[in-house]
């Protein structure tokens, strides 16, 4: 450095140092001595002198924690060491300390009897619900920072932790090692939570969760100006690898340690002897849970000295030198006020319990979830009952049980409403399943935006440029209501909305501001849309987010009934009889097409002009999957077997033929007694008869469509293919795609019934698996053959 450093120059070490200062005094020793706004001057003074002198400019400058967006996520990061998990435990029932608390009993007796040593020393200290971070120091320097993960590998995040201001940039003082991993937490503390939320509220934006979610979720934004725009704080509580120093040989040493390096660490954290003192702190800090100033879900045991850590070792992925002993879930007394339907963006229906506001783990709440009709039912839920409300893991309000005792009498049980409260469409619950689901995928409200992001994704309509950002934008200002409506959008519509998100987000671009717009952009988007017009009938079908739909199914529901008019105009009985579309899947597709609002949507799509240059006549092998049996066989009338249904079809081929015999003449035939009184009542009923007749004449339009030349058989028809590696000419989508053209199901996983299996590059298990089952393994060239010489 020059002896004689220019003003400026000090003046930037000048404000460095202060700044520092502050975050220490205000994260680490939290006593603040300057006000946030004397903060703010002194950091606009230094970015203004390091504007002018960018020599100034260093990576561990106060003004850098802002760094610039990540594109396409996020890069693996694997742990020198890894970030293990620790074991839980959990009060129970008992009348003394050593009843309730037995699994700390063993835990401190295995500590005793291990290591030969009385009342052994641990360090305790809050355990902090929030995410689990890992931060990388090379001399003294702030290098890299990543999540947890699963424990080896986690997510680069190294931008994002560089705007929480509680994580030095560099260390202080001295003595640090060469390279430090220090280990800690990165939460939202409850007045910033509660702040955020008054804003979110106020601006028309959408409130976080709860703080866990709030500290886990900004911490994954791909824009770290987003994560800097929420305060985060941060408490260390661990380190990882070591190189190039020495750390003291205990934990609650090493803690006192990293606060000397500026190093925020919970001042609740202390050290306990023996089972006593452990159990002392844990309701010592339980007595102070609802005060703190942030969320605790239990305390954390860490045997203190490293030497006995080591002797103590692992077992599976946790030490056995450490546990965490978790807080009973706090509970509290509230009527429920009302009991509502809340639809998410998939559609998916939630009874919400509305709530006299009450205070649950120092939290207002005035919801709780009842999670299904199915758990209504299990408790008796009624409005105006008394219930106990607790906060599932403290983060979920859930409704616990019915104080029936104070129960006013005539109220009533509740039951599902018929429709959905948001569009009007029906709620449909699936077989066998506890979950309700709004089945007006196109024209619900609630499923708006996560409908477009699906129609538009690059398998279904592939609109290229339409991501998630406008999506959201083109809802929020009502420019699109259903897919059809993004058929209508114009260059001017685009530019229009994109000066509107620009105003309320404040990043007006200098040259809009003069006069200059950019429509480039708007054109390519307009293009791509107007691109997607032209499509193949699969892709619409998976596009339209019909539940259980998937790529698959779309395909075969093509390639089997032809058209999308025929798709949509079959029954669920008739829709049973094709290749893995079961009883489940069958419903949904039909109850989709039966929902008036999602065929208006449809007819519009169909108006903007979308069409498919694949469209056939139905599968000739429907054929012989068809007839009156198959839908007798799929009515399950008690004692009528797939033997007795033949019989009977083989003298009454139509259902009016087989009504027109009756009882007498079904005996006559060979039928056996009980089934036709079974039959016979099954019949009487309407509600059973009228589906019959649907679906028979489904059939009878299906079987009048089919051509009457037999359709080649596919050359992979009936063969399983299983896909591993890197496919370096075709690629896993494309050569699933071919494949799939060629008649062959491409599956996820091999076993015995798999036909081959491709491997490329760095094929992993699966390929061990077919060479242990003995399936025969292809590499790529023979796959290309096998693809031209099929055409395919």
């Amino acid at each position: 450095m020059h002896p004689n450093p220019p003003a400026w120059h000090r003046r930037a070490a000048e404000l460095r140092e202060r700044i520092e200062q502050a975050n220490h005094r205000y994260y680490v020793l939290d006593d603040p001595d300057i006000t946030d706004a004397e903060y703010d001057r002194l950091l606009r003074e230094l970015e203004a002198l390091e504007e002018a002198h960018p020599q100034l400019a260093t990576p561990d400058s106060p003004t850098r924690r802002v760094g610039a967006r990540a594109h396409g996520g996020f890069a693996e990061v694997h742990h020198a060491l890894p970030m293990l998990s620790l074991g839980n435990a959990f009060e129970q029932d008992g009348q003394t300390d050593r009843e309730r608390f037995r699994e700390i009993v063993e835990f401190e007796r295995r500590v005793e009897q291990t290591l030969d040593r009385r009342e052994p020393v641990f360090s305790v200290e809050p355990k902090l619900d929030g995410l689990a971070i890992s931060l990388r120091y090379e001399q003294g320097v702030f290098v890299q920072g990543a999540t947890r993960g699963d424990g080896e590998t986690g997510e680069d995040v190294t931008a994002n932790l560089r705007t929480v201001r509680a994580i030095p940039l560099k260390l202080r003082g001295s003595g640090w090692p060469d390279v430090l991993e220090v280990r800690g937490e990165v939460i939202m503390l409850r007045k910033d939570f509660e702040a955020f939320n008054d804003y979110a509220r106020a601006h028309g934006e959408r409130p976080l969760a709860n703080p866990r979610n709030g500290a886990a979720g900004s911490l994954r934004q791909l824009d770290p100006a987003v994560t800097a725009r929420r305060k985060l704080s941060f408490f260390a509580y661990a380190v990882g690898m070591v190189e190039g120093g020495e750390l003291p040989p205990t934990h609650s040493q090493t803690l006192a340690r990293l606060r000397e390096w500026g190093f925020p660490v919970s001042p609740e954290a202390d050290v306990a002897r023996g089972f006593d003192g452990l159990i002392a702190y844990y309701r010592r800090i339980g007595a102070k849970r609802d005060s703190l100033p942030y969320d605790i879900d239990g305390v954390v045991y860490k045997l203190d000295d490293y030497a006995g850590q080591r002797a103590m070792g692992f077992v599976s992925r946790a030490p056995r030198w450490a546990i965490a002993h978790k807080f009973p879930a706090q509970e509290q007394s509230t009527v429920v006020e009302a009991i509502e339907i809340q639809i998410g963006r998939t559609g998916a229906a939630t009874p919400v319990a509305r709530l006299q506001p009450v205070q649950v783990a120092g939290v207002t709440v005035t919801n709780a979830t009842l999670h299904n009709a199915d758990q209504i039912a299990r408790l008796d839920v009624r409005v105006g009952d008394t219930v106990i409300v607790r906060r599932a893991g403290d983060v979920i309000p859930e409704v616990v049980r019915v104080q029936t005792e104070h129960r006013a009498p005539g109220a009533q049980p509740w039951t599902m409403p018929a429709t959905c409260p948001v569009c009007g469409s029906a709620l449909m619950r699936e077989e066998g399943e506890a979950a309700w689901r709004c089945t007006g995928g196109l024209v619900c409200p609630a499923q708006r935006k996560e409908a477009l992001i699906h129609f538009a994704s690059r398998r279904a309509m592939d609109i290229e440029g339409l991501g998630e950002r406008f999506v959201d934008a083109l809802v929020e200002l009502d420019y699109v209501r259903t897919p059809a409506d993004l058929y209508d959008l114009t260059v001017e519509r685009f530019v229009a909305m994109k000066q509107a998100i620009d105003e309320r987000e404040g990043t007006t671009p200098e040259t809009v501001k003069a006069g200059k717009i950019a429509t480039k952009w708007a054109e390519n988007l307009v293009a791509g849309i107007d691109a997607s017009r032209r499509t193949t009938l699969p892709r619409f079908l998976y596009a339209l987010g019909i539940m259980h739909i998937g790529e698959s199914t779309a395909r075969t529901l093509a390639t089997w009934l032809g058209s999308l008019a025929m798709v949509r105009s079959t029954p669920a009985p008739v829709l049973r009889v094709l290749p893995d579309i079961g009883d489940e899947v069958a419903s949904s597709i039909a109850g989709f097409f039966a929902q008036e609002g999602n065929q208006r949507v449809v007819d519009a799509l169909l108006a903007a002009g979308i069409a498919f240059a694949d469209e056939a006549p139905p599968s000739p092998r429907l054929r012989e999957k068809l007839g009156l049996a198959v839908l007798l066989d799929h009515a399950k009338v008690p004692k009528l077997g797939p033997k007795s249904t033949r019989l009977l079809v083989e003298h009454f081929p139509t259902l009016e033929r087989l009504l027109a015999a009756g009882p007498a003449h079904w005996i006559t035939a060979g039928l056996p007694q009980a089934a036709a009184a079974n039959l016979e009542a099954f019949l009487a009923e309407e509600a059973n008869l009228a589906p019959l007749r649907e679906a028979e004449a489904a059939m009878r339009r299906l079987l009048d469509a089919l051509p009457q030349q037999t359709a080649q058989r596919a050359p992979l028809e009936g063969q399983t293919v299983v896909l591993t590696g890197t496919l370096p000419t075709l690629g896993r989508d494309e050569a699933k795609q071919r494949l799939e053209a060629l008649g062959a199901k491409v599956a996820g996983s091999v076993s015995k019934k798999t036909s081959f299996v491709v491997a490329g590059e760095a094929a992993g298990s699966k390929l061990d698996k077919a060479q242990e089952l003995g399936v025969p393994v292809w590499d790529e060239a023979r796959l290309l053959a096998l693809l031209a010489e099929h055409g395919g």
